[in-house]
Order: structure tokens, then C-alpha cells, then sequence
């Protein structure tokens, strides 16, 4: 019974030390047992993350500037992934919203308030072509013409559907091939060319899937069209 005080302050002691010991070889020196204690005693000031990104409209990393409308295309991917059409941050076209299909996916807008007016696709390997012409023959003055390609794009386009691409401010419709990767932004009554167009040819050489070229992304701002067509 005596013996029981003297043995436990022993026990109390080297387990001190033994810990005292395990902290020194997992922390290196006094500083960093120091730095433990730091840490413990200040829980409020977590170390913090890098800020992501800010992202603006339809995920683009710049704001738009005021009466512009914010979008972005994406072609579909091969044959498996779907074409996506978003605008000032509302998906118009996509997978998701299952309004989208092999060939061309088209998604009309007022140009003045930006108001989708219309969003279909269209079939250019086994569809019919005049469904696609019904749809953007009689456009009104300012509508806007977002394209996204899916698959195939062009076997069925004809003289007349090339033309009207390219009065809408294409450059490339008139050399438009099979399984082409394409997106444009056009309008009814453009005097000029769009600035907002990308095309990559169907080619062995440069695809990047089997048998067709690499998916096509494509963002940016677009002026809004005055009310009374100016």
C-alpha cells in the first residue's frame, strides 16, 4: 500500500514523457509543439481555401456589358453527347431539357428583349429539308439564329438552306459537310458577316473521335436590337 502513491506519480511522469517525446518526433522541435498550441487555441481562424472563379452568365468569366445579351454554344460530341444553346443564363437546347437531336439544333430569339421564340432540331441525314426551310424562311427582321451541330449537319442541306445561312451572316454554311462540328449565331438582316461562328471539317486526319471532329464551344456577348430596328 505504500508503495501505490510513489508508483503512480512514476507512471504519471514517464507517460509525460513519452508523450512529450511522440509530439517532438511528429512536430520536429519545441517550435513546432509551439505551433500545435497555436493552432489549438485560435479554432476561429481556420486555414482558408483559394476563392474560386467568379462566373457571370451562362458560366462566362467576364460580365457582360449593359443592352448586350450573355450566351454559349456547345456542338455535340460525336454521336453521344448532345448540343447545348444557353442564353443570359436559361438553357434553351440541351440533353436535359430533351429538345435536342441529330443535326441541326436551332433556337430562335426576339434580339430586342431576348425571348426565345422557337427552339427546334432538325434531322440532315435521314430527315426532310423542308422542314428546316419552313422554319427559317420567314423570319422577322432582327431574329436572332442560334445553331448547334449534332452528328451530321449538312447531307440534306440544299442550295437554298446554304443561302439562307449565309444571309443570316454564316461564312461557312455554303462548304458545310457531313459530320461537321459547327456553331453560329446569326440574324435576320445582318449587312456583315457574324463574328460569332466556328467550324472544324470532318477529316481522319484531325478528328479527334472516330469519324467525327472535335465538339465546338463558343461564348460572348450580343448587342440588343433596338426597339425600332436601329
Amino acid at each position: 500500500m505504500r508503495l501505490a502513491g510513489p508508483l503512480r506519480v512514476v507512471v504519471i511522469i514517464l507517460t509525460a514523457g513519452l508523450t512529450w517525446i511522440l509530439v517532438s518526433l511528429l512536430l520536429g522541435t519545441q517550435s513546432g509543439f509551439s505551433r500545435l498550441q497555436q493552432l489549438l487555441s485560435s479554432p476561429e481562424n481556420p486555414p482558408t481555401a483559394e476563392p474560386r472563379p467568379r462566373r457571370y452568365k451562362c458560366g462566362l468569366p467576364q460580365p457582360c456589358p449593359e443592352q448586350h445579351l450573355a450566351f454559349r454554344l456547345v456542338s455535340g460530341a460525336a454521336n453521344v453527347i448532345g448540343p447545348k444553346i444557353c442564353l443570359e443564363d436559361k438553357m434553351l437546347m440541351s440533353s436535359m431539357k430533351n429538345n435536342v437531336g441529330r443535326g441541326l439544333n436551332i433556337a430562335l430569339v426576339n434580339g430586342v428583349n431576348g425571348e426565345l421564340i422557337d427552339a427546334r432540331f432538325f434531322d440532315m441525314w435521314a430527315g426532310d429539308v423542308s422542314e428546316l426551310l419552313k422554319f427559317i424562311r420567314t423570319l422577322h427582321e432582327g431574329t436572332l439564329v442560334f445553331v448547334a451541330s449534332y452528328d451530321d449537319p449538312a447531307t440534306k442541306m440544299n442550295e437554298e438552306t446554304r443561302r439562307i445561312f449565309s444571309e443570316l451572316g454564316s461564312s461557312v454554311a455554303k462548304e458545310l459537310g457531313f459530320r461537321d462540328s459547327w456553331v453560329f449565331v446569326g440574324a435576320k438582316g445582318v449587312q456583315d458577316k457574324s463574328p460569332f461562328e466556328q467550324h472544324t471539317k470532318n477529316s481522319k486526319s484531325t478528328n479527334k473521335y472516330e469519324g467525327w471532329p472535335e465538339a465546338l464551344e463558343m461564348e460572348g456577348c450580343i448587342p440588343q436590337r433596338k426597339a425600332d430596328g436601329q
